[in-house]
C-alpha cells in the first residue's frame, strides 16, 4: 500500500505532480506576463492610436444612446450628424462663457492676488510665527529670481527654443488626435455594429457567442464608467459653480471646468481641483473664503462618492478601493496623467471579461478553512 500511493503520486518520469502541477501554472502565469507587457509595449509605440480609440471609445459611450434614440424617427446618419453638430454647439457655448469670463475677470483677480500676497507677507511678518523680514529683503529676493531668470534665458536660449517648437509640435499632434478620433467616432455611431458583427465573422464559429458575450459586458461596464463618469463629473461642476458663485470667487466658470476636468482623474483630480480654487479664493476674498471653499469642495467630493456614484454607476464598476489605489498608481508611473485616466476603466473591463468567462466555486461561506477545525 505504502509503495502505491507513492507511485501515485508521482508521474512515470518521477516529477511529483504538485510540482508539475504548479510549474504548469508558474508558466502560464509568466506567458500572461510576457503577453500583457507585450500590449503595454505596443500600445506605448502607438500612443495616438491608442488615445484616439479610447477617445472615441467614450464619445461613442455617451453619444450612442442619443443616436440610437434619434434614429427611430430620422435616417441613422441623419441622427448621427445632429447629435455631433448639438455635442460640439454645447462645448463650444461652454468655452466661450469660460474664456469670456476669464478675460472680463482677469484684471481683478490679479490685483487682488496681489493684495492676497500682501496680507499673507503681513500676516508672516506681524503675526505670531516667529518670522521677520523687511519690505526691502523681499524685494532684493524678487530681483534675485529675476536677475537668474534672465540669465537661464541666455545661457538656454537654444534649448528654449527647441522647447517652443516642441510644444508647436505637440500642438499639431493634440489635432492630429482630435481629428482622429472624430472620424473613429462617426463610424463607430454609424456602423459599430456592422462592423462588430464582420469581426466576429472572422472567427471560428465555436468561440463567436463567447467572444460576443465577454466583449458585451466588457461594453456594457466601460460604457457605464464613461457615462457615469460623465454625470458624475457635471454634477460636480454645477455644485462647484453654486459654491463659487455664492461666495462670489472670481473666475467661478474656469474652476467649475477644472473641477469638471478633475473627476476624470481618480484620487489625484479632485483635491487638484480644490487646492487651486482654495487659492483664487484666498487670493480674492481672504482666508475665511478659502476655507469655506475647500470645506465645500470636499463636501461635494463626500456627496460624489457616497451619492451619486452609486447611485449613477451602480455595480456596474464594482472595483475595491485598494485596486483602484493601485491602479491609478501603476497606470501613472507607466504613462503618466494618461495612465492614471485609462487605468481604472480598463481594469474594470478586464475584470468585467473576466468575471463573464469565469465560473467560480461556490463561495465560503462562514469560518474560514484554516479556522474553521479550530472551533
Amino acid at each position: 500500500m505504502p509503495e502505491r500511493a507513492v507511485r501515485a503520486s508521482h508521474d512515470n518520469d518521477g516529477v511529483p505532480r504538485w510540482i508539475r502541477r504548479y510549474g504548469t501554472a508558474a508558466w502560464l502565469f509568466i506567458g500572461i506576463v510576457i503577453v500583457v507587457a507585450m500590449v503595454v509595449f505596443a500600445t506605448s509605440r502607438i500612443q495616438v492610436v491608442f488615445i484616439s480609440v479610447f477617445l472615441a471609445a467614450v464619445v461613442t459611450s455617451v453619444l450612442y444612446p442619443i443616436v440610437s434614440l434619434l434614429a427611430r424617427h430620422m435616417p441613422r446618419a441623419l441622427a448621427m450628424i445632429v447629435t455631433l453638430l448639438a455635442t460640439f454647439g454645447a462645448v463650444a457655448g461652454i468655452l466661450t462663457y469660460v474664456i469670456t469670463s476669464v478675460a472680463g475677470q482677469w484684471a481683478d483677480l490679479a490685483d487682488q492676488f496681489g493684495n492676497g500676497i500682501d496680507t499673507i507677507l503681513d500676516f508672516v511678518e506681524n503675526g505670531p510665527l516667529p518670522i521677520h523680514f523687511t519690505q526691502a529683503e523681499i524685494l532684493d529676493w524678487i530681483d534675485d529670481l529675476v536677475a537668474q531668470g534672465q540669465e537661464y534665458v541666455t545661457a538656454n536660449a537654444g534649448d528654449l527654443v527647441g522647447q517652443v517648437l516642441s510644444n508647436a509640435g505637440t500642438v499639431a499632434l493634440v489635432f492630429t488626435i482630435l481629428a482622429l478620433s472624430l472620424f473613429v467616432t462617426v463610424f463607430f455611431l454609424l456602423r459599430g455594429e456592422d462592423m462588430w458583427r464582420w469581426f466576429l465573422n472572422q472567427l471560428p464559429a465555436r468561440s463567436r457567442e463567447k467572444v460576443d458575450v465577454a466583449a458585451g459586458a466588457g461594453w456594457y461596464t466601460f460604457s457605464g464608467y464613461a457615462r457615469g463618469t460623465m454625470i458624475v463629473a457635471l454634477a460636480d461642476a454645477v455644485l462647484a459653480f453654486i459654491l463659487l458663485s455664492v461666495l462670489r470667487v472670481p473666475l467661478s466658470a474656469p474652476l467649475s471646468v477644472l473641477v469638471f476636468i478633475g473627476a476624470f482623474i481618480p484620487l489625484i483630480g479632485a483635491p487638484l481641483a480644490m487646492i487651486i480654487a482654495a487659492v483664487v479664493a484666498l487670493a480674492a476674498n481672504g482666508i475665511l473664503t478659502a476655507v469655506i471653499v475647500t470645506i465645500g469642495i470636499a463636501a461635494i467630493g463626500q456627496i460624489e462618492g457616497h451619492l451619486l456614484q452609486p447611485l449613477v454607476m451602480g455595480r456596474q464598476v464594482s472595483l475595491h478601493p485598494v485596486v483602484v489605489a493601485l491602479g491609478v498608481t501603476a497606470g501613472t508611473f507607466l504613462a503618466g496623467l494618461l495612465g492614471a485616466v485609462v487605468a481604472i476603466p480598463l481594469l474594470a473591463v478586464i475584470w468585467a471579461v473576466y468575471s463573464t468567462l469565469h465560473e467560480p466555486d461556490p463561495p465560503i461561506t462562514g469560518p474560514l478553512p484554516r479556522t474553521a477545525g479550530r472551533e
